[in-house]
């Protein structure tokens, strides 16, 4: 049963118990009031009596109230009324007047005790009973019969059972369904946990060597990378079980529920061994301690059981614990140490080969048709995590099934990356002919200044379809082989490419649109990297002035100098920019004619494939552009 049928169940007890109670209270504790006695004031029995109406008064002293009856030939009305302290004379007035009187003096004792016990003991022996009942009910589903935690009997299995079971999710590993034949463009990663699969399988030959197998591998890199999915395989390669299970569940409320789940984890673990323990998101749990005044918490605890579970158990049985983080720089430095988590396996994003290989298994699980070309993707995703990819392949399929086709073609696939990087097409968002013109302008001044610069990556498409991500068009280029070093010059034309958009709009209306917004925040960026980090400023030289946070959550940079320097830093990244606008400015004017022509064409046709450009760029018609062969390195 999980955590929410038990919460339902519990819920359902507590309102069956409230319903059961207040039907008790009622049936038992009637408020009767009889509709014909009507309340006077006790002057009004006072001069009633004097005036001989009264027959019958009685006296009752558990409610201090007097209760008369006056009789009007065959009808008789009964009254209330409440006595008045330290009447010494009422007896008197009654004798006088011959009315019959009578006092009732309950006995209260036997009430008193039946009213405690209902209201107070009946409660407590459903709440408790009940919640005895329903623990044991619980523990039967779950096929456990072990004792929970006590907390003044039946209260235990209800508010308390339970909180030290670890929820963990355990799979046997010929039941994960995964091997290393499903995992691709992870080739490093993969090397280093074959020997942990080795170990698992023939734990003798290591031993006898004297080897131990390592305790545990913490996988770090970036969302989708696909770091579970390694897991996973090492599991299915060893055949072993494998229990998963996310480091946020071990941080409750309860101080001391953490650190008896990890217990209860590695009690589990210990059982089954040989076995792999993976924790997922490991950072919610293993952050790093400081020296504050919080060295009670509950992370805190269940971090100190986690390093000392870690450091006790018998990996001679075989136990492996795999831990998954793309926040390492914000774990304990005591996790990270050997003995705890021996190897670090970096899981990086996927090179060229490694997208190509991670497409075609998934292509694999879907119907396309023949001579499909998969590099021409991957070259077109760069800086694509395996769950990009996964999604880009399925955003095919489900285009070329709304388009009545049972196969996947390429201009499926294609269409599927524009789909990724910028958005489906937005159909509702129709742009006047001068914002058409001037977004066609915009991007061919990308196009133009990418084509004249020396070593860019060619163009493959102009497009000025709006899309769902806020784009009103954009320009893709695509690289031919992977690039992993960027060098100073290249940097700087990409800022000029990147204000080519910015300068034809100045150029050909004389005016600014916001159309250059994430344009100018990506050249900033590089402006800013270029002097901060790759020292690549002729001002600063070789010198790091920030440092980069969150590196597999795209957490930029921050600065590592004084306020001087910073404001020093901010004109730098000011000039760079600057001269990247001009150099744009100057290529875009030389080539005017055809910033014109190309444009008139896109605007008419809206989407323009990198080989037409080219041609219109290229054709000899005494404008035709001499392409930046010449360029300086």
């Amino acid at each position: 049963m999980n955590d929410q049928k038990k919460r339902r169940s519990m819920l359902l007890y507590v309102i069956v118990a409230l319903a059961v109670y207040l039907f008790l209270s009622r049936s038992l504790f009637p408020q009767i009031r009889n509709a014909t006695i009507t309340t006077v004031d006790y002057s009004r029995f006072l001069s009633d009596v004097e005036a001989g109406k009264v027959d019958e008064v009685e006296l009752n002293t558990g409610s201090n109230t007097i209760r008369f009856v006056e009789k009007d030939g065959e009808d008789e009305q009964i009254y209330e009324t409440t006595l008045f302290p330290n009447d010494t004379q009422l007896v008197t007035l009654l004798r006088e007047h011959n009315v019959d009187f009578s006092a009732d003096i309950p006995d209260q004792s036997g009430e008193l005790w039946l009213y405690m016990l209902l209201s107070y003991g009946l409660p407590l022996l459903i709440f408790f009973g009940g919640g005895w009942l329903l623990n044991r009910m619980l523990k039967k589903q779950m096929g456990d019969d072990s004792p929970s935690m006590n907390f003044g009997g039946g209260f235990g299995g209800f508010g308390m059972g339970g909180l030290g079971r670890s929820n963990v999710k355990e799979v046997k590993g010929e039941e994960t369904g995964v091997t290393f034949h499903d995992v691709a463009g992870q080739d490093e990663a993969k090397d280093s946990l074959v020997e942990i699969v080795s170990f698992l399988k023939n734990p003798d030959k290591y031993t006898a060597i004297g080897a131990r197998c390592p305790r545990g591998a913490l996988l770090v890199g970036p969302p989708g990378t696909g770091k579970t999915l390694l897991a996973r395989a090492v599991a299915g390669e060893a055949g072993v079980p494998f229990f998963q299970i996310s480091g946020s569940e071990f941080v409750e409320m309860f101080v001391g529920r953490g650190a008896a789940k990890v217990r209860d984890l590695f009690r589990q673990a210990s059982e089954k061994a040989p076995c792999i323990v993976f924790i997922d998101e490991i950072d919610a749990v293993g952050k790093r301690r400081d020296a504050g005044l919080t060295s009670n918490d509950e992370r805190e605890q269940t971090l100190n059981q986690l390093l000392s579970e870690m450091d006790g158990f018998d990996n001679q049985k075989g136990i492996v614990v795999l831990a998954a983080t793309n926040r390492p720089e914000s774990l304990d430095q005591a996790l990270l140490r050997p003995g705890r988590f021996d190897r670090r396996i970096p899981v990086e994003l996927p090179d060229l080969a490694g997208r190509e290989a991670i497409l075609k298994i998934h292509a694999d699980d879907v119907r396309m048709e023949r001579g499909i070309d998969l590099g021409v993707i991957a070259r077109s995703t760069p800086g694509a995590s395996g769950a990009d990819l996964a999604n880009i392949i399925n955003e095919a399929a489900l285009r070329a099934v709304r388009n009545g086709r049972n196969r996947v073609n390429q201009e499926d696939l294609v269409e599927s990356v524009d789909v990724v990087i910028a958005g489906e097409k937005k159909k509702s968002t129709v742009l006047s002919e001068h914002e058409k013109e001037i977004v066609s302008y915009h991007e061919t001044g990308h196009a133009i200044v990418a084509a004249m610069q020396k070593g860019s990556a060619p163009i493959t498409k102009i497009t000025i379809v709006p899309r769902t991500s806020g784009a009103l068009g954009f320009t893709m280029q695509v690289d031919e082989d992977e690039r992993f070093l960027t060098t100073r010059r290249e940097a700087k034309d990409k800022i000029a490419v990147l204000c080519g958009g910015r300068a034809a709009e100045e150029l050909i209306f004389d005016e600014m649109t916001t159309g250059a917004s994430n344009d100018i925040e990506r050249a900033t960026q590089i402006a800013r990297a270029m002097v901060t980090q790759y020292g690549m400023s002729e001002k600063f030289g070789m010198v790091a002035l920030g440092q980069q946070r969150n590196r597999y959550l795209g957490g930029g940079a921050e600065l590592t100098c004084s306020e001087g320097t910073a404001q020093e830093i901010d004109a730098e990244v000011q000039r760079l920019v600057e001269e990247g606008h001009q150099t744009a400015l100057k290529i875009l004017k030389e080539n005017r004619f055809k910033l014109h022509e190309i444009a008139h064409y896109l605007q008419r046709k809206e989407t323009v494939t990198g080989e037409e450009f080219m041609n219109i760029l290229t054709r000899d018609d005494g404008f035709a552009p001499k392409l930046a062969a010449a360029q300086p390195q």
